[in-house]
């Protein structure tokens, strides 16, 4: 019997879905971060090589994007239904709520992933299409399937999947990845995990209920606070990297520099506090809950500064002279 097959929902009375149910089986909350920092690699690529992309072609490729983070999202919400039914903050999504069946999830995803995957090798190149195809099966099937009931690493290894879009972007213009590229994907890479455990801080609860082997459950807050500090101690200097490539211009670095400071600060305000202790602290609670908050503040205006930079003109090489 199959783990779909050995998931029973039948507590929840089944209500008819409507568009919004199939929206949320795409998870767009993560597909808005996922299209801006796709975009962002797509346009800095355009103003570091000069490069040029037709509109149509680069709007085109953007919406494939959009779609493989959808697909993406309706797999993991597919594999996961039986975890978000016994999560009380899941417990509403489309599936486990009884509004789209199970079956209907897996065929969106997978349809999704073929149109995406072609859309983007049609308007691009193939390099952009392979990368795009890769995130999704990296998502849908390693982190989901494999990764995140297995290990408390889960959010680590899979981060790589979040942090694919940039390096797709900038493929769509030059049909390469270059360092810079890989450099916005180790940003991203390097925020998931204190973004995340953030917020595993505030439902440990919840993952231990589901038996998801999330660092608090696994190793405690104290452990899963230690790991936020240094992994936002690891992001602060990483994320001006750009500025000595010369992909970062100075609006970008001040603002790198200023982010990267208030960030640890929020880590170090984490670090000191009770943040997941049982029972709940209220003052525990609220440092976890600003830091994550901010996390999500903190990627958005970084990424935000290359797409000013490069897609607005503003752009001002500070790599000769430092």
């Amino acid at each position: 019997m199959s783990h779909v097959d050995t998931v029973d929902m039948t507590s929840q009375a089944p209500r008819y879905a409507t568009a919004g149910d199939y929206v949320q089986l795409m998870k767009p909350r993560i597909m808005m971060l996922v299209v801006f920092t796709g975009l962002a690699g797509l346009v800095s690529a355009h103003g570091v090589t000069g490069v040029a992309i037709n509109p149509v072609m680069a709007a085109i490729a953007t919406l494939a994007i959009a779609l493989g983070s959808g697909a993406a999202g309706a797999i993991n919400m597919w594999y996961d239904a039986d975890i978000d039914a016994v999560m009380k903050r899941t417990s509403t999504r489309p599936i486990p709520s009884g509004a789209v069946p199970r079956g209907e999830a897996l065929a969106m995803g997978l349809v999704m992933s073929g149109v995406s995957v072609l859309l983007m090798w049609m308007a691009s190149n193939v390099v952009a299409a392979f990368l795009l195809a890769f995130s999704i099966a990296y998502y849908g099937w390693f982190y989901t399937m494999l990764l995140k009931r297995r290990t408390p690493q889960n959010i680590v290894i899979g981060g790589a999947a979040g942090a694919f879009p940039p390096v797709i972007g900038w493929a769509v213009v030059t049909g390469s990845a270059p360092l810079d590229a890989w450099l916005l994907f180790a940003i991203i890479f390097f925020w998931t995990p204190p973004h995340f455990w953030a917020l595993s801080l505030l439902a440990h609860g919840e993952y231990k209920k589901a038996n998801v082997p999330m660092l608090p459950v696994t190793h405690g807050a104290k452990s899963t606070r230690n790991h936020i500090l240094v992994y936002t101690l690891l992001l602060a200097p990483l994320a001006l990297a750009p500025v000595f490539t010369g992909l970062g211009g100075v609006i970008y670095g001040i603002t790198a520099a200023l982010l990267g400071v208030v960030f640890v600060k929020f880590a170090v305000d984490v670090w000191r506090s009770d943040a997941g202790a049982v029972p709940v602290q209220p003052e525990g609670a609220k440092a976890a809950k600003r830091m994550f908050a901010f996390s999500i503040l903190y990627l958005f205006v970084l990424f935000a500064a290359l797409l000013v930079e490069h897609g607005a003109g503003l752009y001002f090489n500070v790599a000769g002279i430092l």
